[in-house]
């Protein structure tokens, strides 16, 4: 039945992803939705019994390794909390208050400067370079938004359920040299940093390279924001002792991917991902989810949801 709707409509993955975030299947079980979801983007069954690829192992991850502490590592304002108890303060960007509610924010005590964020979801952000020139009706309407969104029904990601919807506002930063918060995404698996990921472009022809440990560029990327392999990125001495602190803040974990900012040389932690893009992004070569699946070494031991 499911191979036969998605057969006839176009772009399958891009309707269940939409009504998967606005809690659309909140009655199916996770298992079923993910298959469901799985099946829509990749055209072929999820194999949960023996999984090969990263985006398989992710989906099993999803489902078996439920550990509570997880929710604190995707929570934006713990998650600091439990870096600054690993790498230190000064890697910690600093926060300026933390809020339930957009109106009880009082502006007129704020820098003229800063980015807010929710503390729950992926995306919800404000970034204010000049509070003068704020639309504060316009932050609060985006805001709002994010607060009532619950992540966890695009991906089921479990992590994110149960988080108690907060604002953040943090000092707002930028690279003297690159003039933006450029981030480096480093893949751990099991304890480990294996590569890492540098976007750019963002907001014109968002790109990212990924790169060894030694800063070589590979063949590898995803077809969301591919490659380019003639682009010059000039990375900081820095990502070596990004990588140090990776082997700390990973320990324990099957897999977590950990964001850092270079900052005119000094390193900040960013956040903790357990699931990019979900486990639904397509690479640009098949073999390249083959390649991570490799890394990837699942816990022997299912925790059923």
């Amino acid at each position: 039945m499911i191979n036969r709707v998605f057969q006839v409509i176009k772009r399958p993955e891009k309707i269940v992803a939409f009504l998967g975030s606005k809690g659309f299947f909140k009655f199916l079980p996770d298992k079923l939705y993910l298959q469901i979801f799985y099946k829509a983007v990749f055209g072929k069954k999820l194999n949960l019994e023996d999984p090969k690829t990263f985006n398989e192992k992710l989906q099993w991850l999803k489902l078996y390794d439920r550990e509570e502490k997880y929710v604190s590592f995707v929570d934006k304002y713990e998650a600091k909390k439990l870096a600054s108890n690993i790498i230190g303060e000064k890697h910690i960007i600093p926060t300026i208050g933390i809020w339930e509610r957009f109106d009880d924010i009082d502006f007129s005590a704020m820098p003229n400067s800063f980015v807010l964020k929710c503390t729950h979801d992926s995306g919800g952000i404000v970034i204010c370079k000049d509070k003068t020139t704020l639309d504060i009706a316009q932050a609060r309407k985006k805001i709002n938004k994010s607060l009532k969104n619950n992540f966890f029904y695009y991906g089921r990601e479990w992590p994110y359920k149960n988080i108690k919807p907060r604002i953040i506002a943090e000092k707002y930063m930028e690279d003297s040299l690159t003039k933006e918060l450029r981030d480096y995404k480093f893949f751990c698996f099991n304890g480990k940093a294996r590569f890492y990921k540098i976007d750019f472009d963002r907001y014109k022809d968002h790109r990212a390279n990924y790169y060894d440990l030694d800063n070589n560029l590979l063949d590898l990327g995803e077809t969301f924001c591919p490659p380019d392999f003639n682009r010059r990125v000039d990375i900081p001495s820095s990502t070596k002792q990004m990588e140090e602190y990776c082997t700390k803040m990973s320990k324990g974990l099957p897999f977590v991917r950990i964001d850092f900012y270079d900052v005119n040389g000094e390193v900040y932690f960013g956040e903790y991902t357990f699931f990019p893009m979900s486990g639904f992004g397509k690479f640009i070569h098949d073999s390249n989810d083959l390649y991570l699946g490799d890394m990837l070494m699942l816990p022997s031991e299912r925790k059923k949801c």
